[in-house]
């Protein structure tokens, strides 16, 4: 999991989204899933209002469709109207949130590096 969120801080400094190759396999899925989840846990509790599955993948730089099935797979998301509507209670979100925390975390304020189109030409 440390690996997926490198990369991910990686994929947010390029200003890119990422996504794990696919075909996934099941356990590499689990393994996102479980970093997934956490990362937008931790919007999600921070946040107040709402927040759109658009504006939590700007935030994360995970695709929409990987934000939607992360959610759908801890049912805290519905579609009704035409539209994903993330559905959750304070009590839902301290449980998920808790039994999701890591114990790992990527420090980007340490992270020295640039990406590859910004850095100036030889």
């Amino acid at each position: 999991k440390l690996m997926i969120a490198f990369s991910y801080e990686l994929s947010r400094r390029e200003s890119k989204m990422g996504t794990p190759e696919r075909p996934i396999s099941d356990l590499g899925l689990v393994s996102y899933r479980s970093y997934w989840v956490y990362a937008l846990l931790e919007i999600l509790h921070k946040h107040r209002g709402s927040i759109s599955v658009q504006e939590l993948s700007e935030r994360t730089a995970f695709r929409t469709d990987d934000i939607v099935k992360t959610l759908q797979a801890f049912n805290l998301i519905r579609y009704f109207g035409g539209q994903h509507s993330i559905l959750v209670t304070p009590k839902t979100l301290e449980q998920h949130y808790t039994n999701a925390k890591p114990n790992w975390i990527i420090d980007s304020t340490k992270l020295r590096w640039t990406p590859y189109h910004e850095r100036p030409k030889r």
